[in-house]
């Protein structure tokens, strides 16, 4: 059977979709040389009789069920993070929920499970004073549900501090307090365009050097930093200036195979959006890894980097609907909608190619059923050939 698909350009083409998945290897023993963490998304309800500026409707069910597709296959789940639409249709209170459930289930089923904490509802210039204080109740309610905190970059900090020492003024309590070692987040304006000039510059050379320098004064309170600036040179030189001990997570969604692997000097954990859509695949690279592995585990990861450039291309921050497309289309949803409506973010030509990438791959369990559920996409749009 073939499917007809439009190109960027108009008109269509004629793409023969695979009759059979990839072999993947089941879930097996944890993972050993590398933690690896998929920023899972979140599932909306669609249902609910809701529009974007209403709170987010989740359908919980599905998105449970996801995280534990996920920790079925060895990886931890990073939760609430931007891949879970935070700050993108998930609210304070929603993005609460999600890591009350999440935890619970984690703990449920033996899971590893690291939470964001971020300043949701602090929106506008507030003062330092009330960052840290947003900052404070996200933490403590991570750690009261028995996770890992992930610091989140805020956009209410970006809009409030000045100097490198503003995020000193608000960094350093917030790690001094933490009951257990943090994950410190960088999350470039590529995905966050209101992130703009984090710790307190442009200059990302002087804005390296402001956060190494809040790293280095707690490093028994830094279990590691998430790195996304999409800059692999960067992130190899900052990782070789961390502290013993603390660990460098890639968040980097276009060169994921190399800074994992890594090199003579050291390597990087991983924190990944795109291994939401990868998990068991992503899962059993690293096992290639945990046996010495490093051709395998590039073999297996290598050929999944052009779908990853292509969901995360610009704008960046709308990745999210190619992942939430590749969910549904994989069967692990029965629905092609999103919280505030944000399957529109993207073109159809682009889904089709999100689409024709993750079928070659060979990333869909059923193609059949995927390539079902695109004819029926297309339909909406017009397409009836």
């Amino acid at each position: 059977m073939t499917i007809e698909l439009p190109h960027p350009d108009g008109g269509l083409y004629t793409y023969e979709p695979r009759a059979e998945p990839a072999p993947v290897a089941a879930g097996g023993a944890p993972l050993t040389s590398r933690t690896v963490f998929a920023a899972a998304h979140v599932v909306a309800d669609p249902y609910a009789d809701t529009h974007p500026d209403a709170p987010a409707a989740v359908d919980w069910d599905a998105t449970l069920a996801f995280r534990r597709h996920l920790w079925s296959h060895g990886l931890g789940v990073a939760e609430a993070m931007d891949t879970a639409q935070r700050g993108m249709g998930l609210d304070r209170a929603g993005a609460a929920e999600l890591i009350r459930r999440s935890a619970a289930e984690a703990k449920a089923v033996g899971g590893t499970i690291a939470c964001g904490a971020g300043t949701d509802g602090q929106a506008g210039p507030v003062g330092l004073a009330g960052v840290r204080g947003a900052y404070e109740e996200q933490l403590a309610l991570v750690e009261e549900c028995g996770a890992r905190a992930i610091l989140m970059a805020s956009r209410a900090l970006a809009a409030t501090a000045r100097t490198p020492d503003d995020y000193h003024a608000v960094y350093s309590p917030l790690l001094r307090q933490a009951s257990q070692p943090v994950i410190v987040h960088w999350l470039g304006p590529m995905f966050d365009p209101a992130l703009e000039g984090y710790w307190g510059s442009s200059d990302l050379d002087a804005a390296t050097s402001a956060f190494l320098e809040i790293i280095a004064e707690h490093p028994d309170k830094v279990d590691g930093i998430k790195i996304s600036l999409l800059d692999a040179e960067r992130e190899i030189g900052l990782r070789r200036r961390l502290p013993e001990g603390v660990r460098c997570y890639t968040g980097d969604d276009f060169h994921y195979p190399e800074l994992i692997a890594g090199d003579e000097v050291g390597f990087s954990h991983a924190m990944l959006g795109i291994f939401d859509p990868l998990g068991p695949r992503a899962a059993e690279a690293v096992r290639a890894l945990d046996a010495g592995d490093t051709a395998g585990f590039r073999t297996l990861l290598d050929p999944t980097v052009e779908l990853a450039r292509h969901l995360f291309e610009e704008p960046t921050r709308f990745y999210k609907t190619g992942v939430v497309l590749l969910a549904w289309l994989a069967g692990h949803q029965s629905h092609f909608s999103m919280v505030g409506g944000l399957q529109s973010a993207r073109s159809l030509p682009h889904l089709c190619r999100a689409y024709e990438l993750a079928d070659r791959l060979g990333l869909f369990p059923d193609p059949v059923q995927a390539e079902s559920r695109m004819k029926s996409l297309l339909a909406v749009y017009g397409v009836h050939r």
